[in-house]
């Protein structure tokens, strides 16, 4: 039976934080289920319950309890349900992303809880990373609670990060679906740059060449907590690791609708002949359909698109990060008046277009310019992979049975 980390550790009494000032960077996926029907508790509550001495929250992106949208700013304050202080990790700047030195002052341990959702621009990841930096500055311990990696463990689709592209969505060179937890990221991470390696407690039960969702304690229940405003499903998660491409694009990805990274299009699109380019276009696996939406909020708001409705239909064959590369070039090719590239301050990065820092150079960009299409843009995806594979392969946490870790 799959258990998450903070389950284990809540089981065994937080033993390992015992006597500790202890900081969390949480959210609202920090949740423990309970035996007997009881529900599911909220690690603070739970660290407090067990005596454990929590004098500080780091709110990471969205914050403690994701309210606010992406690239929204979060202030620092007092947490409404907890009556604790809370430090922003994404603020205003660059530099807020990061914990402030000041903050872990008094801090012996920081306990790291929040589901991943499996790509490499989903922030959480950076956010452990950089802790881990400041951490091993000011002398205090690290503590992971992993849970599994909702798009399992054996595939992983994308490139690498070219030097001078480096960003919040990109912060250490892992593909765009890594196949990791939060947990081995961090052990990779602390490695390559010289950092204490973090305790992580491990999660257990975990079969990896399964989704969340398909594990059969989740059966007739939900396996997810929406991480973020727009994550609300499994479906989303699926999608991200390509559809979070379009976010470098003027194509509406959905936001401001109750179906972000499942609708794509702008005013204008067709949806009919958008729809079938994207499905000629993205492989196997997937199924885009005509549709027409109105976002509430960012792009395009109020304004009625045209575009498509996307559902994987078979995640083993799908290709994420091909189908966000093909919604982008049907528009291109469909309506080529329509999309552009984005050009605004994207992550607190002003000099770089967000389509780059999002598939980790101008390779990509320049070869659908050029008319090269998906396959060219997708050029050296084999090598990438096979070369994170070894990097990975010595911080493997949890055995794989099959895919890409487990060969040779």
């Amino acid at each position: 039976m799959y258990r998450c980390a903070a389950e284990i550790a809540f089981e065994r009494g937080f033993t390992e934080l015992a006597g500790a000032r202890v900081a969390v960077i949480g959210n609202p996926t920090s949740l423990i289920r309970q035996e007997g029907g009881a529900g599911r508790l909220h690690l603070v509550d739970a660290l407090r319950g067990a005596g454990v001495n929590v004098v500080r929250l780091f709110g990471p992106e969205h914050g403690m309890w994701a309210t606010a949208q992406d690239m929204i700013g979060v202030e620092n304050g007092v947490d409404p349900a907890f009556l604790l202080p809370v430090a922003s990790l994404y603020g205003s700047d660059e530099e807020s992303l990061k914990p402030n030195l000041a903050a872990l002052d008094g801090v012996d341990a920081v306990v790291f809880d929040v589901q991943d959702v499996g790509a490499r621009y989903y922030t959480y990841a950076a956010t452990l990373c950089m802790a881990i930096d400041v951490c091993a500055e000011a002398g205090v311990r690290v503590v992971v609670l992993d849970r599994a990696n909702p798009l399992g463990g054996e595939v992983v689709e994308g490139g690498a990060i070219d030097d001078g592209f480096y960003s919040f969505v990109g912060w250490i060179n892992i593909p765009q679906r890594h196949g990791l937890t939060v947990g081995e990221i961090a052990c990779l991470h602390a490695e390559e740059a010289g950092r204490p390696r973090p305790h992580v407690i491990r999660c257990a039960g975990w079969e990896t060449d399964k989704y969340l969702d398909e594990l059969p304690e989740f059966a007739g229940l939900s396996a997810w907590t929406c991480p973020s405003p727009n994550m609300p499903t499994m479906q989303t998660a699926a999608l991200y690791p390509g559809g979070c491409l379009i976010e470098g694009t003027t194509l509406s990805e959905g936001r401001g609708t109750t179906r972000p990274f499942e609708l794509v299009g702008a005013p204008g699109l067709p949806p009919h002949a958008y729809a079938a380019k994207v499905q000629e276009l993205a492989g196997p696996g997937l199924i885009a359909r005509p549709y027409v939406f109105e976002p509430t909020f960012q792009k395009h708001a109020g304004e009625v698109c045209g575009g498509a409705a996307l559902e994987i239909v078979d995640r083993k064959a799908c290709s994420a990060v091909r189908a966000g590369l093909a919604t982008i070039e049907a528009a291109r090719i469909v309506a080529p008046d329509v999309v552009e590239w984005r050009s605004e301050v994207y992550e607190f990065v002003a000099d770089r277009l967000a389509f780059d820092l999002l598939m980790g150079g101008v390779a990509a960009r320049r070869a659908l310019e050029a008319g090269h299409g998906i396959e060219a843009a997708m050029a050296g995806e084999a090598d990438a992979v096979a070369r994170f594979v070894v990097r990975a392969r010595p911080h493997l946490l949890y055995p794989r049975s099959s895919g890409v870790f487990a060969a040779g």
